[in-house]
């Protein structure tokens, strides 16, 4: 099985663009990743495009891919959406990494963009109610509620939910467990979001780049307790792109910069017990991709992983294996998570402070570790990082987490 490189990334601002459209999103990422590989447009052999919103925004349905790629010179070369929601854009880089695995391509594009905003609000938000079983709604809400039942909400922290993503209770039901099993505080749940906040402020492309301590996190305005508004993702817009090539065709675009895919791993969630943790979705695609890697978490020296909250950062910690279960809100508050730290999680700023446009996301994380393996980030660099690890998750099935992609890059 050939090996397979990342040689070139893109990655628009994120932020709210409603005077820019996705066929403008689109042409910024994949011209930027190009340039970056040193390709041009008639080099790419596939495309794989990641797209979650356009349709319910714009009725722009089926083909957004080739309507995108098309409109900026793409033509004649095998092309697939891919919508599996927020894993969309890291599903898209395991497509284009699996082909060419396969040898079916030697340079392939892999390209994520969404427009969340809208006019409409209500619209922006209706995208999150499609992410859960639509015929089983009540009954897949109270197995999560069930979760953290033996913590109790306090009174005056019960809020209407109709102005938030359904996503922010769910979570909130995922820290009232970890609060029971554990012992996770509110304010470990704050050091996360300040962490991640104060990442933000060295990424020029973030969403959000603000300084937030500890205590103003605490006191901002609830969303779904324990959860604050700064502990959770906005919503965003924007686009990512890379161009992954066999080694056989490395030589094309030089190897001084290009990054090695030691693994990348699909998994879906199973029916299981709310304790047994070492069957999580994210633990079992982990422990794969660690197999195909052949390296281990301690080996790890930076990680991306999918905050759509603070407690997404803890759980996803945990399973990833950089601490043991129950350990995610303790290293934050010793800061080991930090830049400096033991194992900096999120140096981008976390989707919490970067942004969260759902198609994109997976990509964003790999081109921000990408630029951390290849030594280009600046404040935020991670020193002498060789091994990285994205975790990307999305939707809910059960108990957890529908689907997950793990991605181990190396120098």
């Amino acid at each position: 099985m050939d090996e397979v490189y990342l040689v070139g990334i893109g990655m628009t601002p994120f932020g709210k663009f409603l005077d820019k459209s996705v066929k403008e999103l689109t042409r910024t990422t994949v011209e930027e990743a190009l340039t970056d590989a040193g390709a041009e447009i008639k080099d790419i052999e596939a495309a794989w495009f990641s797209n979650t919103t356009q349709g319910v925004l714009e009725g722009q349905f089926l083909v957004p891919g080739e309507i995108a790629l098309r409109e900026m010179g793409f033509e004649g070369i095998p092309m697939a959406n891919i919508e599996n929601a927020c894993a969309s854009a890291s599903t898209a880089f395991n497509a284009a990494y699996t082909a060419i695995k396969a040898g079916s391509a030697e340079v392939a594009l892999a390209v994520g963009v969404d427009k969340m905003y809208s006019e409409d609000k209500t619209k922006s938000f209706e995208i999150f109610d499609g992410a859960i079983d639509v015929h089983k709604r009540d009954e897949e809400f109270a197995k999560l509620e069930s979760l953290g039942a033996a913590v109790e909400t306090p009174p005056e922290a019960v809020i209407p939910n109709e102005k938030r993503s359904p996503f922010m209770d769910i979570y909130a039901c995922f820290a009232k467990q970890h609060m029971d099993m554990f012992g996770l505080t509110q304010r470990q749940l704050a050091t996360v979001a300040s962490k991640n906040h104060w990442h933000s402020t060295m990424n020029p492309k973030s969403q959000f780049t603000f300084e937030a301590s500890i205590d103003e996190i605490l006191q901002a305005r609830l969303i779904s307790w324990p959860l604050t508004l700064p502990m959770c993702s906005p919503i965003s817009d924007g686009g990512a792109a890379t161009v992954l090539c066999s080694k056989d065709a490395l030589n094309r675009f030089g190897s001084e910069r290009a990054i090695k895919i030691l693994a990348s791993s699909m998994g879906t969630s199973i029916n299981r017990l709310p304790e047994d943790l070492e069957n999580h979705i994210t633990r079992r695609a982990a422990k794969r991709a660690y197999e195909l890697a052949g390296i281990g978490p301690e080996d790890i020296d930076v990680a991306e992983v999918h905050d759509a909250t603070a407690m997404g950062e803890i759980t996803q910690s945990e399973c990833l294996g950089l601490c043991e279960f129950g350990e995610g809100g303790i290293i934050a508050e010793k800061g080991e998570t930090r830049l400096g730290g033991r194992i900096p999680i999120n140096p981008s700023g976390g989707l919490e402070s970067k942004g969260h446009p759902i198609g994109a996301t997976g990509l964003a994380q790999i081109c921000e570790l990408s630029s951390q393996l290849r030594g280009e980030c600046g404040k935020r660099q991670v020193p002498e990082a060789k091994f990285a690890i994205a975790e990307n998750g999305g939707g809910i099935y059960g108990i957890e987490e529908a689907t997950c992609c793990i991605t181990i890059l190396g120098t």
